[in-house]
């Protein structure tokens, strides 16, 4: 990289002429040709008059807002105008419009490999513009192909650096693991990072990369489903232990604190038990009434 920036080509500014002005000379030797024709006939006149309106007309370039015209003069670089409307330079000057207008650039579902190696599906779009109008007309043979290969090159490497999901729960004071799915902003400014650095080269400004698609590939996504619901429902699970624990212990300490009853380690682990099942089971449990003695 070092290497080629020192040969590079870089944009540099070149100062034409007022269109309009050029243009009312122009009109100003097209009346004198017709006096010249009508009135003094002189062919010497006539043709020096007639290489002017020819010298002058073929200066003429038009610019639209955020365009450049890019100029050289027999292959080499002479520098870019940037200021738009009706402009003119010398005839033999060679005149190339380059647009900086900001752009898209959609890359395709492309399926890649996470980190783990688990293959997913992702797409990006790409808002781009020419920064460097000498290094986009000189250094790569065509700018806007070579954003779209670096593009998806680009994509590929950062998605096979991050997972798609967090697989297990991070430890207590650890920061949360970057993924695709939970990280999307994240992932998205490496992205537009790498990007910059790939399309540089061709004097391009990268200026904003976001993912807009992102799932597993069809022949895992089955299985990831199910996966992703097995661990909703330990999840699940876990809270639901928690919270019955919690209230059974509570219930303890309530009778205990209160005097309701007194039981014995039997009697309170049978409780324990009974609170458990009514607390953690998916149906409606159906209760016993005890019409007899605790202890039958």
């Amino acid at each position: 990289m070092s290497d080629y920036r020192k040969e590079g080509t870089y944009e540099k500014p070149y100062l034409t002429m007022n269109g309009i002005a050029t243009l009312l000379v122009l009109l100003a030797l097209l009346a004198l040709e017709v006096v010249l024709v009508a009135a003094v006939r002189n062919p010497v006149l006539i043709v020096a008059d007639a290489f002017a309106i020819v010298f002058i007309a073929a200066g003429f370039f038009m610019l639209q807002p955020n365009e450049a015209g890019v100029l050289t003069l027999f292959g080499a670089y002479l520098g870019t105008e940037r200021k738009a409307g009706l402009r003119w330079t010398w005839p033999w000057n060679g005149r190339k419009r380059v647009s900086v207008r900001a752009r898209n650039h959609a890359v395709d579902t492309l399926k890649v490999n996470d980190k783990r190696g688990n293959p997913v599906e992702i797409g990006a779009v790409v808002v781009w513009r020419v920064g460097d109008t000498a290094q986009a007309a000189f250094d790569v043979d065509d700018f806007e192909q070579f954003v779209h290969v670096q593009s998806e090159s680009a994509v590929r490497h950062v998605a096979a650096r991050y997972n798609y999901d967090e697989y297990e729960e991070h430890r207590a004071g650890e920061p949360a693991e970057i993924t695709l799915r939970a990280g999307a902003d994240i992932v998205a400014d490496a992205l537009r990072e790498e990007l910059q650095v790939r399309v540089q080269l061709a004097g391009v400004k990268c200026e904003e990369v976001k993912i807009t698609h992102l799932a597993y590939a069809p022949e895992i996504a089955g299985a990831m489903l199910r996966r992703q619901q097995a661990e909703a429902v330990i999840a699940a699970r876990t809270k639901i232990v928690h919270g019955a624990v919690s209230m059974v212990e509570m219930a303890l300490r309530e009778l205990s604190e209160k005097g309701v009853v007194d039981l014995d380690d039997e009697r309170r682990a049978a409780m324990v038990s009974n609170l458990m099942v009514v607390l953690c089971s998916e149906r409606d449990t159906q209760p016993i009434v005890n019409t007899g003695t605790l202890y039958t």
